[in-house]
């Protein structure tokens, strides 16, 4: 046992998922005549047969069978320990995740203090949020409320904010007030949680005109369509801010108030990583308030801050 090496044992696992040595070989990105010599030194040091093969088949024997599942749960705690280790030496990339909007400098501000991953999963805020509770992000920029971060228990900080302006038919691009606006909700509360709660309590301080809509049209195609038929401007969410519009179609600024949404960094309340705050204050410092404390600004019930 002296000299088996974690790489073999990877080694045995790809061949038992394959049952082939070239397919094996491939995934590994090695010789196959490597692979079968690493194989046979495996089996060697076991004292055991791992595999039965012949020119047409290879097969576990009730040995590798039983041995198996063994292997997987030792590599498992291997690459854990590799990760808690990573953790200590600080050099573990930090993963970020977003919605749909990131600062353009992010890479240049935080290439001194941190490796940053943007993770390819874009999801809604509150989906970003509880992947951050959950330990599978370290951190996301998304939209959140003060109950939201005491239920995760997380901690956040401004990083940016939007001014949400309402599209409309004809060529009028004059400012509009909010009450004189259309918001729209959707059924689909898995994709959009986080703007049916923002778009309720718009409708109810503002006297917005509220709409339900079951066709996804909150952004896209279909939210053009919600316009054309619409009497008023459609206020746009912060997803279609900078979509090109369709020539029909104009943006007209909302005032009375003007409708701020708010960008958080967020992260978990008990963290320690150096990293990870470095990458906090690499973003978020002096970054200023992006007029959502102006004498016009109207911000949500909830939002970490709303003065």
């Amino acid at each position: 046992m002296a000299g088996v090496e974690l790489r073999q044992l990877r080694y045995f696992v790809a061949v038992a998922e394959e049952l082939n040595f070239g397919r094996a070989a491939e995934r590994l990105l090695i010789a196959g005549p490597s692979l079968s010599q690493q194989i046979k030194a495996l089996e060697r040091d076991l004292g055991v047969r791992l595999f039965d093969r012949d020119r047409r088949s290879v097969s576990l024997t009730p040995a590798g069978s039983a041995l198996l599942p063994h292997t997987r749960a030792l590599l498992e705690r291997a690459d854990d320990l590799q990760r808690r280790a990573r953790r200590f030496s600080g050099s573990e990339p930090v993963r970020l995740g977003y919605v749909n909007w990131l600062p353009a400098d992010l890479i240049a501000r935080t290439s001194a203090v941190a490796q940053v991953h943007i993770d390819a999963w874009v999801a809604p805020s509150h989906s970003q949020a509880a992947r951050v509770a959950d330990g599978s992000l370290d951190l996301a920029v998304c939209w959140v409320r003060t109950a939201d971060l005491e239920r995760h228990h997380l901690r956040a900080r401004l990083i940016g904010a939007d001014r949400l302006h309402a599209v409309a038919t004809g060529k009028d691009t004059g400012e509009v007030t909010a009450r004189d606006t259309v918001v729209l909700l959707d059924d689909d509360i898995t994709s959009w949680s986080s703007w049916n709660a923002y778009a309720e309590q718009l409708a109810r301080d503002t006297g917005a005109h509220a709409i339900r809509i079951s066709d996804g049209g909150i952004t896209g195609p279909a939210f053009f369509d919600h316009v054309r038929r619409s009497g008023r401007p459609v206020i746009n969410s912060p997803k279609g801010q900078t979509t090109p519009l369709p020539p029909d179609l104009v943006q007209r600024p909302v005032v009375a108030p003007q409708i701020r949404w708010t960008w958080s960094l967020v992260w978990r309340s008990g963290e320690v990583r150096t990293s990870v705050l470095a990458v906090v204050d690499a973003l978020c410092d002096g970054v200023g308030d992006f007029g959502i404390h102006g004498p016009d600004a109207w911000l949500p019930d909830g939002d970490p801050y709303r003065r």
